[in-house]
């Protein structure tokens, strides 16, 4: 028998523990595989090509055991805790396309609590984004067959050994002894030990986005995954912990920005008012805490809705400003706009006005950024104020904002509706609600009664017993007959809504309990595992049984 448990996430990207006949393996690794599986050198059928049509791959292709040969054309499926080994893998990675729609097709077959063997696919330039990709176990075969063809292998690709070795690249033991195989097996196992450090970091996507350059087909699979929104975005956490760097044009496209500015487009109830106006970003955040933007709301005054223009997001109401990602981000600041940043913003500009329906939009920008935001208005059919003259914090640019907002009603910010409404999909009443305490430690109160805490490091809300009264029938994980006596594990759950996330606030609902608490894991990953912590609890209320 065989089991494996993630224990970190990134997308698909898993760290976690294989163990199979008294041998453990704490994946991502690179293994003997004859040693972990002893059968491969007896077992037949299993090297099916992955082009292969359906009748051949019926015929051909046998299962083992807990080693489940996988095919993208094979209707079998693989059981939990098994392994799932994908034959010649080797030879889709230089067709992205491919390689994206097969990987796509399988994962949606099998368990995702089976953990994922890339038979001879490994190399250091190719290991970190198959980690990416979802493989978890790999062998070394890839890089023994470039060290029978003189090949000296590096994160950057495969170069003749007689020039490199004693290059000074690499100061390994097998360099220092001059065995080219020991510095390519060390040279794979080090890059797969650094993809498991930036997994823990929750830093793979940025580590990802540099080390596929080195590969011009990783770069097109890379944007063919992001392409995939509806695929792996479920995946996709709603928070980390550190600071997200926008550092390319692909960062852009990563779920977590994507999911924000759809949120803001479907989910966001802004305060109502008849006056938007935009503002440029600020490298210090939350933006309210730079000098520059105190400078433009004491030019407002509250008496317009603020929505902050920036790359990679989009658009940032004044009340998501504290809500991840809005103020974990960091973005290189050139001053220039590519043609892509600029018309992925203007639309989801445009979409958010054409939604909400001003009646004015005020623009207090420059440069590219207030080009985007006409591109915005003209797609919307609306028409904007324009404010700056030179720069936007000059005091005749404030006073002409001033000036643009005279006679304007004054409006109170909710900002508890917003992030509400942003991060639970509901509206909710919010006149007797107040947000008490200091920064490091604020809460969400009606009267005397907590409704919600708001973690400082992500500005996510969350809900006590009391709130998810207020917040109604969403987010919720139903659980079989028992009384959590801790975190809930994937067995227990009989459904989840589809909304739920990794990092998602939940409440557990229960014939004899109900729990409020944090999804360590994806709705269809809850329903589809069968080990791992599916919701770490927080607290528990039994309920009474009735006969």
């Amino acid at each position: 028998m065989s089991f494996f448990e993630a224990k970190k996430r990134d997308i698909l990207a898993r760290t976690g523990v294989f163990e199979r006949d008294g041998v453990k393996i704490s994946s991502p690794a690179a293994v003997d595989a004859e040693h972990v599986f002893p059968e491969l050198g007896t077992v037949r059928h299993t090297n099916v090509p992955l082009l292969a049509g359906e009748s051949f791959t019926a015929t051909y292709l046998h299962h083992y055991r807990d080693l489940a040969a996988i095919h993208p054309r094979s209707a079998e499926s693989a059981s939990s805790g098994s392994c799932v080994m994908v034959e010649n893998w080797h030879t889709v990675m230089e067709n992205p396309v491919v390689f994206v729609d097969m990987l796509r097709t399988l994962k949606r077959q099998h368990p995702p609590d089976t953990i994922w063997y890339a038979p001879a696919a490994a190399l250091p330039s190719t290991v970190a984004f198959l980690v990416y990709s979802g493989f978890d176990l790999f062998d070394f075969k890839g890089v023994d067959l470039k060290t029978a063809q003189g090949l000296f292998c590096t994160t950057e690709g495969e170069f003749p050994a007689d020039e490199w070795m004693d290059a000074g690249t690499c100061s390994c033991a097998g360099c220092r002894s001059g065995d080219l195989g020991e510095h390519n097996r060390n040279a794979l196992a080090e890059e797969i030990a650094l993809a498991k450090k930036m997994i823990a970091m929750g830093t793979l996507r940025e580590f990802i986005e540099g080390r596929c350059r080195s590969r011009v087909p990783l770069v097109a699979a890379l944007r063919l995954f992001d392409a995939r929104y509806e695929f792996i975005e479920p995946h996709a956490p709603v928070a980390r912990e550190g600071t997200l760097k926008a550092a390319s044009g692909e960062s852009l496209k990563r779920p977590e920005v994507v999911r924000f500015g759809e949120r803001v487009v479907d989910r966001f109830i802004p305060t109502r008012t008849d006056v938007a106006v935009l503002l440029p970003c600020s490298a210090k955040k939350p933006y309210s805490m730079s000098q520059s933007h105190r400078k433009f709301q004491g030019a407002i005054r509250n008496r317009g809705h603020e929505l902050i223009l920036t790359s990679p997001l989009g658009l940032v109401p004044r009340e998501l400003e504290a809500v991840y990602p809005a103020a974990h981000y960091d973005v290189p600041v050139s001053g220039y706009w590519d043609r892509e940043e600029r018309f992925i913003i203007a639309s989801t500009i445009a979409r958010y006005l054409e939604r909400h329906g001003y009646a004015r939009v005020v623009a207090h920008l420059e440069g590219g950024s207030m080009e985007i935001a006409r591109e915005a208005a003209e797609t919307a059919g609306i028409e904007l104020k324009e404010t700056c003259r030179g720069h936007p914090t000059d005091p005749a640019s404030l006073e002409r904002l001033a000036e643009a907002l005279e006679g304007e009603r004054t409006i109170r910010p909710d900002p508890i509706k917003g992030t509400v409404s942003w991060q639970f999909d509901v509206d909710i009443p919010t006149k007797d609600l107040q947000v008490r305490g200091k920064p490091w430690r604020r809460i969400v109160v009606r009267g005397r009664e907590q409704v919600f805490s708001i973690d400082a490091s992500t500005g996510l809300f969350r809900p006590t017993f009391a709130g998810w009264k207020v917040l109604g029938d969403c987010y919720r994980v139903v659980i079989d007959d028992f009384i959590p006596q801790g975190d809930i594990l994937a067995p227990g759950v009989i459904d989840a809504d589809d909304a739920i996330r990794e990092g998602d606030e939940v409440f557990v609902v229960g014939r004899r309990a109900f729990a409020t608490g944090k999804a360590a894991m994806g709705a269809d990953e809850m329903r589809r595992s069968s080990r791992g912590v599916a919701v770490k609890v927080r607290k528990v209320q039994k309920r009474a049984v009735e006969d």
